[in-house]
């Protein structure tokens, strides 16, 4: 008697079966960095809508971010096509380069209000002090990959991290552009209280700080950056001159009160009392318009942003992917914290853009180059 078998041998090569691993693969795939920077993003290019509907008509801004935006996502797409760790190789290859960009700013960039940030490409213009944010993540990330200090960091250790970060952080003082040197140096400050620091080795900097704060304030500091500080204690006392920005800004975001104006009902922005309120205080252009109601729900989103950042971080398994997702989520936040405290007149006006919020082709590839790092760290087992 034959027996015959009622198995169906399986072919594995089948396309069937590859194309349901694939949809099995998707649906793991962590779609939120994507999804949280459309979001904050079409709420940006509609308030930069507004805010430049009077004196933009032949300009179209909100047409050049979207320009922007079209790049970014390019730059995105390719930043996802290398796993994170060709990154690690190269990466003090692209902060050296940042570092030869900055040098080149003060010999031969473009300068406008009185500063000397920009690097002209024909009419194109980029800003590496933006771009060096994300260079010195890099930086720091390959140091500490390989760096093995064991019970915190102490003075010795950190002294080469602290030149990486020195360096750029004095050439974009001297431009002047004191607001994007204070983010790279509070990013610092967070990576490195990550990696942790020696408890004594800290308390000295606590005191070195305080004693440095005054001494800088004096000597280091241009007269219009003292007359900033001057203002932000006391904006009444030159109203009409270096106290004019915070007053404006506090009088537009008091007047959104609980629901707001409108959209395209502010008048502050309207009227062109508010300065640069397509940059820098965007957010008071936003305020004005959509009240209390509308900032809660916009630091709910970029608090929801912020979480997935650092849960990116915290589920990374190796070293290098850890800080830089970190670094780059400190980034995220101090932009948001000094940028609204800016406008809410709780901070020293410095000039820090709000991310995906204002205009500006450098700091949204900027904010759009870390996501898409973010988006190719949460997502390393779909890498080819």
């Amino acid at each position: 008697m034959t027996y015959t078998s009622m198995e169906t041998p399986i072919d594995y090569n089948d396309g069937s079966i590859r194309a349901t691993a694939f949809d099995e693969e998707l649906k793991k795939f962590n779609w939120m960095p994507i999804v949280m920077e459309l979001i904050l993003f079409a709420i940006g290019i509609f308030n930069l809508l507004s805010a430049t509907t009077v004196e933009d008509k032949s300009l179209g801004l909100y047409k050049t971010q979207l320009v922007w935006f079209g790049i970014g996502t390019l730059l995105t797409l390719i930043i996802f096509i290398f796993h994170y760790s060709f990154f690690s190789r190269i990466a003090y290859f692209i902060y050296f380069t940042n570092l030869v960009m900055l040098v080149l700013v003060l010999i031969v960039g473009r300068s406008s209000l009185g500063a000397k940030r920009w690097l002209g490409f024909g009419s194109m213009t980029m800003q590496p002090s933006e771009f060096m944010k994300i260079s010195m993540i890099l930086c720091l990330a390959k140091f500490f990959e390989s760096d093995n200090v064991l019970g915190g960091y102490k003075f010795k250790d950190m002294v080469l991290p602290a030149l990486l970060v020195a360096i750029p952080a004095l050439l974009i003082m001297l431009q002047p552009d004191l607001g994007t040197a204070m983010i790279i140096m509070l990013t610092f400050g967070s990576i490195m209280a990550f990696m942790r620091i020696d408890r004594r080795t800290l308390m000295i900097i606590v005191l070195a700080v305080a004693v440095a704060v005054p001494i800088a304030y004096r000597f280091a500091l241009k007269p219009y950056q003292r007359q900033r500080i001057v203002s932000f204690i006391d904006p009444m006392s030159d109203p009409k001159g270096a106290g004019y920005n915070s007053i404006q800004s506090m009088i537009a975001v008091g007047s959104g009160k609980l629901i707001g104006k409108g959209w395209k009902k502010g008048t502050q922005s309207h009227l062109n009392f508010l300065p640069e309120h397509h940059t820098d205080f965007i957010f008071s252009v936003f305020s004005e318009e959509w009240g209390f109601a509308g900032c809660m729900l916009l630091l709910g989103l970029y608090m929801i942003f912020l979480l997935m950042c650092l849960s990116i971080a915290y589920q990374s398994n190796d070293k290098f992917a850890m800080v830089l997702a970190f670094g780059i989520s400190s980034l995220f936040f101090w932009h948001i914290f000094v940028n609204m405290g800016m406008v809410m007149g709780i901070l020293p006006i410095v000039g820090v853009p709000l991310p995906f919020m204002s205009y500006g082709g450098s700091s949204l590839l900027t904010s759009m180059i870390g996501v898409g790092i973010l988006l190719n760290i949460a997502n390393k087992k779909f890498m080819f």
